[in-house]
């Protein structure tokens, strides 16, 4: 893990291996902690080890405050737009950051063009961002026709996610955004449309607190609002059957523990967020029906592998990443994909 820092801005990105061609996402706030930055780094490594890819994970931060933030950005995809352009460094906008303001480097990196194809009216990265957590759902939990799910952390592809579970039978009964917790309205058609216009304020006037949604009789609960979202206490309050990430790193170790010891299904967030990773760098046709079917063998094969584990599903997920990175690097990067 390495961190380079930038001449222009207060800004720096983690670089999780050395020397190998990096993705990962930018984060723009006052400040950026280095520490959550290089385990966002790691989580996305082991993605890129389960689908058998030679790319690291990076993270990067801006520290800037609010008035300052679009010209410290600008210095930013000014100095790192090279490093795009020669297939070294691809990132994608995160909280504080937008899409637009990330456009001279995505218009220089080497990912695919079908990757923002259009899927009824999202690009396939959204689509598969949805859908990938829904598939290790599935894998885990077996048929969703009749299943209840709760989606902690609604954001840009909890629309994508709920439309994917929904089509599979199953019913959503909360959401929560970190504006509160919503049980209402929550078909995938009237969930887009509140996204769209009213971002994390969809969750209304006078809604309960969104750490309710932890206690929400859910068979399987969608986590993905934050890093470390779900630590030991709040795992022993958990009322789902199933927890399967839809955004990097959401429990903690102690939390894992926890929900290994009451049969709790949890899947390794590198599975169920890598989909994704397919639509940038597809590895075969790149039709997005193609690329679908890849992620969806990728995700099903990482799953069965590792079910049944001696050591836990999580720690098998773990193994199988690291034998593929051991396949192409002479040192294995130090620390699993966990939320400290």
């Amino acid at each position: 893990m390495s961190i380079h820092k930038l001449s222009t801005s207060d800004a720096f990105v983690a670089f999780d291996l050395d020397g190998a061609p990096s993705s990962g996402i930018v984060r723009s706030a006052p400040k950026i902690l280095q520490g959550g930055a290089k385990d966002l780094a790691r989580s996305l490594t082991y993605a890129f080890a389960t689908l058998e890819m030679q790319r690291g994970g990076a993270s990067a931060g801006i520290n800037a405050q609010p008035d300052d933030r679009a010209d410290a950005t600008a210095a930013f995809v000014d100095e790192l737009t090279p490093m795009a352009a020669d297939g070294s460094l691809s990132l994608d906008a995160g909280k504080g950051v937008s899409d637009l303001q990330l456009q001279a480097m995505a218009d220089a990196d080497d990912r695919a063009e079908v990757a923002s194809a259009d899927i009824g009216g999202i690009s396939l990265s959204v689509h598969l961002a949805g859908l990938g957590p829904v598939l290790a759902a599935e894998n885990i939990c077996g048929d969703l026709a009749d299943k209840t799910v709760a989606i902690e952390g609604f954001d840009s592809h909890g629309p994508a996610l709920a439309a994917a579970a929904t089509d599979r039978g199953a019913t959503v009964i909360a959401i929560s955004t970190p504006k509160g917790l919503r049980t209402e309205g929550l078909d995938p058609a009237t969930l887009a449309e509140l996204w769209k216009s009213d971002g994390a304020a969809m969750a209304g006037e006078g809604a309960d607190p969104a750490w309710k949604i932890f206690v929400t009789t859910a068979d399987i609960l969608f986590a993905g609002s934050k890093i470390g979202a779900i630590d030991h206490n709040t795992a022993a309050k958990l009322a789902a059957k199933a927890v399967v990430p839809h955004n990097p790193l959401p429990f903690t170790a102690r939390a894992l523990a926890v929900m290994q010891r009451a049969d709790i299904a949890v899947v390794a967030d590198f599975i169920s967020t890598s989909a994704p990773l397919l639509a940038g760098w597809p590895t075969g046709d790149t039709t997005p029906d193609a690329v679908i079917a890849s992620a969806t063998n990728a995700i099903e094969s990482a799953l069965n592998e590792t079910k049944g584990h001696p050591d836990g599903a999580f720690l098998g997920a773990c193994h199988r990443a690291e034998a593929y990175l051991s396949s192409w690097r002479e040192d294995l990067p130090f620390g699993r994909p966990l939320a400290g």
